[in-house]
């Protein structure tokens, strides 16, 4: 599969990249503006904006798109484990 083929193929599952990023990153804007953000691990920050992206593709794209929601839990799942741990 070559490069065209790929973003073709995202093109149809998550909507034009522009609009993706641009919806993804004003999502991440109000992230980035909360009074606790400042004081979160790198993980937790780093799932916040994988779920924004994910998110992002979900609005933007196909809302029925499994893997989103798939990975949206995914990524909760990770630092829930982490925080989890004694």
């Amino acid at each position: 599969m070559s490069v065209g083929d790929t973003l073709d193929e995202r093109g149809r599952d998550y909507g034009e990249f522009y609009d993706l990023a641009d919806l993804s990153q004003s999502i991440k804007d109000i992230f980035y503006s909360g009074a606790s953000y400042g004081h979160m691990t790198c993980d937790e920050r780093e799932a916040l904006d994988m779920i924004a992206s994910k998110i992002a593709r979900l609005l933007n794209g196909n809302p029925h798109h499994y893997d989103s929601w798939h990975d949206i839990a995914g990524y909760a799942e990770l630092v829930a484990q982490r925080l989890k741990e004694p």
